[in-house]
């Protein structure tokens, strides 16, 4: 539309400079919080910077939230002029895509949407505060941190030619997006740790952050100036007439600032083939991470070798392509091979357990075929080929992010269906798109491309399968390598849902350093760096472990670029096939250092976590002595901006670490931890073995769990068998997913590379400290035990969480005995034992438990018919005892005991000098209040198959 202006330049009736636009949004949006800030501080000072744990002195400064959402008149205040805010911030958008739109190009028009998004979500959780209602306040607040990122970027890819405006805002995003490092940390800090005084130290940052996001947008005024209003370019800038050597150089650096993403000529056809290629390596690594643990579901429920563990040579089907026929075969109709893996997605359909182990290994035979069939005949094109590479290994890093979203299970997997949270019909739908979008274009070679480079098969070989091992060992969960180092309370190192987006991100970066420099990756400088990372990792705890670990990601994901490239161009049968076997290997050598007690020489590796990973860099070592062997002495060093391929790998790991972190956001812990009774002051504490939380059926039993404890109001539960973070169990963990959902603290117990089954504690009560044991074990397996004090009603008590060794080794079972009952006896508070004891009732080590020694009680002495679990007691009032069928879910049935906390010296020292006889005395349960009692539903034929039996109802002892 013709506009006409009427002056004698052109009919303009009123002029102003378009920089009034960006300066008009900054005042206006200062002026909304500072306004707020100044008139709460002076009307309801105390009250806004109290929060739920701390008020003044404790915390002295109110953060954002408090200062805008609640009170009259600030809210009032703060809500007009953001209204107000919103006429020239639509505007300002609007400005910049007239200014930075250009022929050819659709980013101008996607950045602008952002800027839209951005404003809208603004609005809302502005207008719609936490207590109006907390759900749709973090979903918009999470929306404006997420559209933040790809507008603060396009503006800064967009930038005119303007090198000051360029200068302030690098410097501005760089801040904005570096504060909400220190805004997290102290934000878990108080949250978390309740340590008193890190909420006004979050404050400061929240408002740093509304100084530079508002400042970032003030810059437009030094580009605007080129505009006046309404709308006349007057210096020729939106046309882009004006360009120069300094522009070029100017371009470049902003290429440089956003990676060249912005770069990014948008096509569909290249998104659908990168979202195939990412899609299809999480359907891969979904396949091969799941078949580890449906062969473990044999063995444990054979309680011993049951043969099923063949399957895991499922993954050396790439031998086969050392056969002329079927390697062409393969690669000729790699379609159907790789359309033929997604039948392990279907899995689920498959009810019987023997069946589903059947598929699954057959899907994974023919995902690792159609893989190294694609990567050997796209290794002679290098962007097809890295195409695929990224696929397979951002593939890994959206597995890692499934994971996470599903408190460490894949949706995915065969274990999972419907009733416990699978999305497996979705995803094999998507699956098969992917797959045939996947295999669209022929491929390049039908031949194998035997020793296109120089170098030894062997040694890449060796390469092959200690990079495939520790990507799938560490780095197929983020919360794998924080496990091991984690040491219990209090926190002092990185903890699964909060620092596990570090592992991602550490994974993201190692990812796009191997395709940008290869070189660098494939040296020995960096092996030596990962080495020391793989050092850390296994010998400390806490942050000098996890920094380590960290650093290991970043080798092993770099690496992989090189030497799968370096495999792929020789015989995929000898590189891959015995890679693979050899990852078998390592597979089967990191569990032998636990269960050496089932395995013919077993006890040669046991306890031996450092030899495996000692193994693994060997491995790893020998491929990158092959790469350098191999690689061509003088290459062509890269230039340019990153190939488009590349461009939208990155937009997909990013937007991936976005979706983890939105995951991340959703799971952080907001429970109150209320116990069930706190009314009458009762602890109610189970004892339950949990046999690594697959069912009978061969399901992931996590929901099932999840339902019983609640239902049976467990305030306290200890968790054995629990240590899920090995391949071979899937690389998960249970405790995440019972503890958020619950609402309970969680100590994992000793970790993954403490050789052992595992021990948890799950607790509504504060753990204020806890430590961790591992008992004498001369012959047989290592006994884990957890010691932890909880804040119980202001009292101090401990809980002990215990596992025996097993019935063949009598003499670790007494050595183990006399440790915990010296342990146990060491506390003067009240404590509770829950436990597997390996012992008959009042016989043998019993008595060792149950002694002067250890000041502990039975809970119920008169229980005849117990082999396994104990609960044990001391200085509390033992109210009730119960036994509740297990249904399908393990093979153990769960036990609980109430327990009232004494509240004077008087009540501990009468429940102290109480006799056996009348410690013992029963009582009905009439006779005792309802907050003592049991629930009625596990009554009779109870539900779901879960009742009290062995005495057909609960004991009451008053």
């Amino acid at each position: 539309m013709d506009l006409k202006y009427k002056d004698k330049d052109g009919g303009v009736v009123l002029a102003f400079n378009g920089r009034w636009v960006s300066w008009s949004h900054t005042v206006v949006a200062y002026t909304a919080f500072i306004s707020a800030l100044i008139i709460g501080i002076s009307l309801h000072y105390h009250k806004i910077v109290e929060n739920e744990f701390y008020r003044y002195p404790d915390e002295w400064f109110p953060s954002v939230s408090a200062t805008i959402g609640d009170r009259y008149p600030e809210r009032s205040f703060f809500m007009i002029f953001i209204a107000i805010t919103s006429g020239p911030r639509f505007a300002l958008v609007g400005l910049w895509y007239l200014l930075t739109r250009k022929p050819g190009t659709k980013v101008p028009g996607f950045v602008a949407t952002m800027g839209i998004l951005r404003t809208l979500t603004c609005g809302g959780w502005t207008y719609i505060t936490s207590t109006d209602d907390h759900d749709w306040h973090d979903i918009l607040m999470i929306s404006y941190i997420v559209a933040t990122l790809p507008w603060t970027t396009g503006c800064i890819a967009l930038s005119p030619s303007n090198p000051t405006a360029i200068k302030y805002r690098k410097y501005l995003a760089s801040a904005f997006f570096g504060t909400l490092v220190p805004l997290i940390y102290f934000f878990i800090q108080h949250k978390v740790h309740r340590v008193a005084g890190a909420y006004t130290i979050y404050a400061f940052f929240e408002w740093a952050l509304i100084l530079f996001d508002v400042g970032f947008d003030a810059v437009t005024a030094l580009d605007f100036n080129t505009f006046e209003i309404v709308i006349r370019d007057v210096q020729g800038s939106s046309k882009r007439d004006h360009y120069s050597v300094e522009s070029a150089l100017l371009e470049k650096e902003k290429q440089q600032a956003t990676a060249g993403v912005f770069a990014l000529r948008f096509t569909w056809t290249e998104a659908l083939d990168t979202a195939a290629d990412i899609y299809h390596g999480f359907v891969f690594w979904s396949m091969l991470t799941s078949l580890g643990l449906l062969v473990w579901y044999f063995p444990l429920w054979h309680m011993g070798i049951s043969g099923y563990e063949a399957f895991v040579m499922s993954t050396i089907s790439p031998f086969l392509l050392c056969i002329s026929p079927i390697r062409s075969l393969v690669v000729n109709n790699l379609r159907i091979v790789h359309l033929l893996s997604l039948s392990g997605v279907g899995a689920y359909l498959v009810v019987d357990p023997v069946y589903r182990l059947f598929t699954v290994g057959f899907a994974v035979a023919m995902s690792c075929l159609g893989w190294v069939g694609s990567l050997s005949s796209e290794s002679i094109h290098e962007a097809r080929f890295e195409s695929k590479v990224l696929g397979l290994l951002v593939g890994l890093i959206l597995s890692a992010t499934a994971k996470f979203a599903w408190t460490t299970n894949n949706p995915i997997w065969p274990v999972m269906h419907a009733a416990n949270g699978g999305w497996n019909g979705t995803g094999l739908a998507l699956g098969l798109v992917a797959a045939l979008r996947f295999t669209r274009r022929a491929p390049l070679s039908s031949s194998s491309a035997p020793d296109m480079l120089p170098g030894s098969v062997v040694l890449s070989a060796f390469g092959v399968g200690g990079l495939f091992f520790a990507l799938h060992s560490l780095l197929s969960d983020t919360s794998t390598m924080i496990l091991w180092v984690w040491e219990g309370f209090p926190v002092r190192g990185p903890y699964f849902s909060t620092h596990g987006w570090f592992t991602l991100a550490a994974m993201s970066i190692g990812v796009f350093i191997g395709i940008a420099r290869p070189n660098l990756a494939g040296s020995w400088l960096t092996f030596g760096v990962g080495s020391l990372g793989a050092l850390f990792l296994t010998i400390y705890s806490h942050w000098a472990g996890y920094y380590g670990g960290l650093a290991l990601t970043i080798y092993i994901m770099a690496a992989a670029v090189p030497l799968l490239s370096s495999a792929s161009r020789k015989s995929p049968a000898a590189t891959f096939g015995l890679g693979f076997l050899i990852y078998n290997f390592m597979v089967l050598f990191h569990v032998w250092v636990v269960a050496y007690a089932f395995v013919p020489g077993g006890p040669l590796v046991r306890e031996h976590t450092d030899w495996v990973m000692l193994t693994m860099m060997l491995l790893v070592g020998a491929g990158v002595l092959n790469y350098n062997n191999s690689k061509p002495r003088h290459t062509a060093p890269r230039h340019g901006y990153p190939s488009q391929h590349r461009q939208y790998n990155m937009v997909s790991t990013l937007i991936i670490n976005i979706l983890f972190l939105c995951a991340a956001f959703m799971r952080f812990p907001t429970n109150d931890y209320k116990p069930y009774h706190g009314e009458d002051r009762v602890l109610t504490a189970g004892i339950w073995t949990i046999h690594f939380s697959l069912d009978n059926d061969m399901w992931s039993s996590e929901y099932r769990m999840r339902d019983l404890i609640k239902e049976l109001e467990l305030d306290v539960v200890g968790l054995l068998e629990s240590d899920l973070q090995r391949i071979i169990m899937g690389n998960r963990d249970t405790t995440q997913f019972l503890a958020e959902d619950l609402g309970m603290y969680v100590d994992y117990g000793p970790g993954p590379n403490k050789h052992t089954w595992g021990a948890a504690l799950l607790s509504k009560f504060p753990i204020i400290e806890s430590k961790h044991h591992l008992l004498p074990s001369p012959v047989g397996e290592l006994a884990p035990a957890i010691h932890a004090t909880l804040d119980v009603y202001g009292e101090l008590v401990d809980v002990f969480v215990f596992h025996s060794g097993q019935e063949e080794d009598p003499e670790d079972r007494r050595l183990q005995s006399e440790y915990l009952a010296n342990l146990m006896g060491s506390t003067p508070r009240p404590a509770i034992l829950l436990s597997y004891l390996v012992t008959v009732p009042l016989e043998g080590n019993y008595n060792t438990y149950v002694s002067t020694t250890s000041g502990m009680h039975d809970v119920d002495p008169s229980d005849w018919d117990r082999w396994c679990e104990y609960i044990l007691f001391k200085r509390l009032k033992r109210v009730g005892y119960a036994r509740v069928s297990r249904s399908t879910i393990t093979d153990t049935e769960l036990q609980v005991a109430k327990f009232v906390v004494p509240q004077s010296d008087s009540e501990f020292h009468h429940v102290e000098t109480l006799s056996a006889e009348e410690r013992n005395r029963r009582a009905e349960e009439s006779e005792v209040p309802a907050g003592w009692r049991f629930p009625a539903m596990f009554r009779g034929n109870g539900v779901r198959d879960h009742r009290y039996h062995v005495f057909d109802e609960p004991r009451y002892y008053n």
